[in-house]
C-alpha cells in the first residue's frame, strides 16, 4: 500500500482529529500571534506502521532550490536559495494563499554550480542584540563560511573550505553550547576526509568569529569529527546528543551520532564497518532510499530528509540514544526531492523541496516549503 492510499485510509481519522486539537498554529500565548495559514492540504501515514499521523501544509510556492531554513525571533524564517544566491525571508505576514515570500537580498559572491552555491544559514543566538546571521556559500576557489546583517555585505570568517561541483557540505548550526558547527564534503576519495590538516570531509567546530573553538579535539584546529563523505544536516536533542547526516556514498545513507573527535571512516567504510577505529552510523539505508541532507528533532524522533530518497525518514530514538522500533518513510514520493529541514518554534517541522535541480521533476508550483504537525506532538496538539 502507497503512503497515498494509506493517507485515504486515515484521512477521516486525522480530520476528526485536527476538529478537535487543530493542527493549525499554536495559540497566541505560545508563539505569538500565529499567522492565518491555509488548512492543511494533505494528510498522511508513515510507511512501516506506528500510530503517528501527519497534516502537511504548503507554506509557500514558487522557490528554486531552497536549501536551508533558519527562524528568526519574529516567528518568520530566512531561506537560501542555492542557484540564485538569494536569501528569502518567509512569514510572519501571510494571505489565504500562504505565507509572505520577500527577497531580502542576493548574494553577489556567491558562485553557484552543481550542488554549490548558496547554501548553510544560522541565525545567531543573540540575533536580538546583534542582528546577525551566517551564511556558507561557494566561490569559484573554495567555501566559506561569512557573516552579515540582513542586506549587508557578507564578512568572511572562515575560507579555503574545498570546492568541488557535487560535494560541498554546507550546512551550518549553533550548538547548545554556543559555537558554530559546519560541514564540509569531500570529493577526494576520502584523502581529505582522513586528513586533520584538510577541512574537507569533516564537522567543524567554531567561534563567531571564525576560530577554532575552546575545547576542539585539537588545540587550534576547527575540526570537530572527520571521516564525512557530505554531510549536509546536523541538530541536537534535549540531551545535546548531535546527529548528522551522511549523502553520497555509493551504497548507503547514514544517520550518525556525533562525538568529539571521531572517525566516521570515509572512504574506507560506506555504512557499518568492522574497524574498530570508525564509528559506525546510527542507522543507514540503501543510498536510493535516502542520501538525506537537513536533520531536525523533535522530542525523541530524529527526522532527515532526503533528495535522492525523495522521502522523510523518522527515527524514534529512547533516552540513552539507541533505535527504538524501525524507521519510518514519509512522504515517499509525494513531493520529490525533499532537502531543507528545520523545527520550527511552534513544534512543526518545516521541509522545503528541491525539485528544480539535477534528478528533480518540478511542478508548476515548485519549489514549495511544506509545514508538517505531527498527531502526537509538536503544534496543535490539544
Amino acid at each position: 500500500m502507497t503512503v497515498r492510499s494509506r493517507a485515504c485510509a486515515v484521512l477521516g481519522a486525522v480530520l476528526a482529529l485536527t476538529s478537535a486539537c487543530s493542527f493549525g498554529p499554536p495559540d497566541p500565548d505560545v508563539a505569538g500571534a500565529p499567522p492565518n495559514l491555509p488548512a492543511p492540504s494533505v494528510s498522511s501515514a508513515p510507511q512501516g506502521g506506528g500510530e503517528r499521523e501527519v497534516a502537511v501544509t504548503v507554506l509557500a510556492k514558487g522557490l528554486e532550490v531552497p536549501w536551508d531554513i533558519a527562524f528568526l525571533p519574529d516567528g518568520s524564517a530566512l531561506v537560501t536559495e542555492r542557484d540564485t544566491a538569494r536569501l528569502l525571508q518567509v512569514g510572519p505576514d501571510s494571505d489565504p494563499a500562504g505565507l509572505k515570500v520577500t527577497e531580502v537580498q542576493r548574494l553577489s559572491e556567491v558562485t553557484a554550480g552543481g550542488d554549490g552555491g548558496l547554501l548553510g544559514l544560522a541565525v545567531s543566538p543573540d540575533y536580538a542584540k546583534d542582528q546577525t546571521v551566517f551564511v556558507y556559500y561557494s566561490t569559484a576557489k573554495d567555501n566559506r563560511v561569512a557573516k552579515l546583517k540582513l542586506k549587508g555585505k557578507p564578512e568572511p570568517i572562515l575560507t579555503g573550505i574545498p570546492h568541488a561541483r557535487d560535494v560541498n557540505g554546507g550546512q551550518l548550526a549553533f550548538g547548545p553550547d554556543g559555537q558554530l558547527y559546519v560541514t564540509t564534503g569531500d570529493d577526494s576519495g576520502g584523502t581529505q576526509a582522513q586528513n586533520p590538516k584538510n577541512l574537507g570531509g569533516k564537522i567543524l567546530r567554531i567561534t563567531s568569529d571564525g576560530k577554532p573553538a575552546p575545547g576542539n579535539p585539537v588545540k587550534n584546529s576547527p575540526v570537530w569529527s572527520s571521516g564525512h563523505r557530505n554531510v549536509q544536516g546536523i541538530a541536537w536533542d534535549a540531551t545535546k546528543r548531535m546527529y548528522a547526516s551522511e549523502s553520497g556514498q555509493p551504497k548507503t545513507g547514514e544517520l550518525n551520532v556525533i562525538q568529539k573527535g571521531k572517525n566516521y571512516g570515509w572512504a574506507a567504510a560506506d555504512g557499518t564497518s568492522t574497524d574498530a577505529k570508525f564509528t559506525n552510523p546510527l542507522i543507514s539505508w540503501p543510498s536510493a532510499e535516502s542520501s538525506c541532507a537537513g536533520v531536525a528533532v523533535l522530542e525523541r524522533m530524529v527526522a532527515t530528509a532526503c533528495p535522492q530518497g525523495k522521502r522523510l525518514w523518522m527515527v524514534d530514538v529512547t533516552g540513552n540514544g539507541t533505535v527504538f522500533g524501525q524507521p519510518r518513510a514519509l512522504l515517499t514520493n509525494e513531493y520529490g526531492r525533499l532537502r531543507a529541514l528545520s523545527a520550527a518554534p511552534d513544534g512543526s517541522l518545516w521541509v522545503a523541496t528541491s525539485n528544480h535541480e539535477d534528478g528533480g521533476d518540478a511542478k508548476s508550483d515548485d519549489d514549495r516549503i511544506l509545514r508538517l504537525v505531527f498527531s502526537d506532538g509538536g503544534a496543535g496538539r490539544s
